[in-house]
């Protein structure tokens, strides 16, 4: 590791793993990668964008470790959560020859992330992967934790196993490569972690939005490193959701929700929906009577000034009524005998879990808040 690089580990026993965050990790993949390997050899999953983008570098540092490798290159966007692109996957790397401790490395966003350890979770019952995230909402949520999965034509990531990844490598530098959407919508998943237990790191997301915006590495870095902290505490405390790491759902039953109102395209992305979907998390805590209409309040307008929706009003088209959304809600993977399962909160930092949301308040809520 260089001076610049930060190293947290989730600690799962035998099956610990660390998360490295820095600049030059790609370029330095090779070494990180060659002490998981049995034979030197690696598959390579990423799509068609990030090929281009980081896929040279990340094979000249394998090409420069001695490690063998192949690449397939798959359409960027959520499309690709599929059975159909899970089958194709899988098939391509049996057709690589990909053994039992053989190693997968997933390169890119989060949907890479989910399909290619579903496929390693399933392939010959269970092949090595590593994550090399290249967006912010991948390296300080979804590739981590071991969380993978596919959509299907009823809801987000219904399909799915927990699969631990071997490593992580969190390269700040590819950062630099994203549209400022693309940043934002991870953005919000760091704005998540402050909001479920660290209030001091939300006061410091206020002071410090415009310097991750703006690209300073440090910031940047004390973002990634305090929201991946935040995850590998939780994960290791209860890796398979049964208990507190349901908290990292925070806006989560509302935001799938919209995304799959909106098709699962472009007119959302997963962190706009999150975004929304807390600031509507909060708003029902308000009416709950459980919240200050202040800190709701607050969350809102932060969302706002960096310049992600927080209303339903800011998601563009048409969208269900009340209780269309509330059916949407009901294909949730944390519906438990029929109930929906709510993170709401006490306060920014106070964050809890709940199934005791009656549906009219939950009504009366979304259509307080249908745009006009």
């Amino acid at each position: 590791m260089t001076d610049t690089t930060r190293k947290v580990t989730v600690e799962l026993g035998d099956r610990a793993y660390d998360i490295l965050v820095g600049p030059g990790l790609i370029a330095n993949a090779g070494n990180h990668l060659k002490p998981l390997l049995r034979r030197q050899r690696v598959a390579i999953v990423t799509d068609e964008i990030v090929a281009g983008l980081h896929l040279p570098q990340l094979e000249r540092s394998l090409d420069g470790a001695g490690i063998r490798h192949s690449a397939i290159r798959l359409a960027p966007g959520e499309s690709t959560k599929s059975f159909a692109e899970l089958e194709k996957l899988t098939e391509w790397l049996l057709g690589e020859g990909i053994e039992r401790g053989d190693l997968v490395v997933a390169l890119g966003g989060g949907v890479i992330g989910d399909l290619t350890g579903f496929a390693a979770a399933i392939l010959r019952r269970g092949v090595d992967f590593a994550q090399i995230p290249t967006t912010l909402l991948s390296q300080v949520d979804s590739s981590v934790g071991g969380k993978t999965g596919i959509n299907t034509k009823l809801g987000k990531n219904l399909a799915g196993a927990f699969h631990q990844p071997r490593l992580v490598l969190a390269d700040t530098e590819a950062l630099a490569t994203l549209p400022m959407r693309e940043f934002l919508a991870g953005y919000a998943e760091v704005v998540k972690y402050g909001l479920i237990g660290d209030r001091d790191f939300f006061d410091w997301l206020e002071a410090n939005l415009d310097r991750l915006k703006e690209g300073d590495v440090e910031a940047r870095t004390h973002a990634i490193v305090k929201s991946c902290e935040a995850k590998a505490a939780t994960v290791a405390a209860d890796e398979r959701e049964g208990g507190v790491r349901a908290l990292l759902n925070l806006g989560h039953t509302f935001g799938h929700a919209l995304e799959a109102a909106t098709g699962f395209s472009s007119r959302l992305v997963h962190g706009e929906g999150v975004a929304v979907g807390m600031a509507l998390a909060f708003d029902l805590s308000v009416r709950l009577g459980l919240c200050p209409g202040q800190d709701a309040e607050r969350v809102r307008n932060h969302l706002a000034r960096a310049g992600l929706p927080s209303r339903l009003a800011d998601v563009p088209g048409t969208l269900p009524d009340a209780d269309g959304l509330i059916a949407l809600m009901g294909q949730d993977k944390k519906v438990v005998d029929g109930k929906l399962t709510f993170i709401l909160a006490r306060g920014i930092g106070e964050a809890f879990i709940t199934r005791d949301v009656g549906t009219d308040a939950l009504r009366a809520l979304l259509r307080e808040r249908e745009p006009a």
